[in-house]
């Protein structure tokens, strides 16, 4: 059962820059480059090693996804909050955006394409979100 968050408009605000979702082996030691300004994640799976972050770090020819705008929440909320993510992303599925969602302590990142970044934002806004100005 959903808590309401769900139909509580969040509010978002950009994060400069621009991003990448690059893969590494599973076994690559966490690279140097990974690190710095803006927005770092990074997840290793049986499989793969994935780093977020700025795209001028990315090394060229690392297999990579470029150009990605990110969003964040800005909070508090409940940190187990019910249905945050589905209310922001079901608005962007449903109008055939895609988004990468990395979720964080205090937090939600949504990657958007950065040809899809204004059409989003009009989304999210027609479901009730507001976009913060600044950092």
């Amino acid at each position: 059962m959903s808590d309401g968050a769900d139909r509580v408009p969040l509010t978002l605000r950009l994060v400069p820059g621009r991003y990448a979702v690059a893969r590494l082996p599973a076994d690559a030691a966490i690279p140097s480059w990974a690190d710095g300004p803006g927005f770092v994640a990074i997840a290793r799976a049986d499989d793969e090693l994935t780093i977020v972050c700025r795209q001028d770090r990315v090394p060229p020819g690392t297999t990579a996804s470029e150009d990605w705008a990110c969003l964040r929440t800005v909070g508090p909320f409940a940190f187990q909050a019910a249905g945050v993510v589905r209310s922001l992303i079901t608005p962007l599925s449903s109008n055939g955006i895609g988004v990468f969602v990395v979720c964080t302590f205090d937090g939600e990142h949504l990657l958007i394409a950065a040809g899809d970044l204004e059409q989003s934002l009009v989304h999210l806004r027609a479901a009730g979100h507001l976009l913060r100005q600044g950092t």
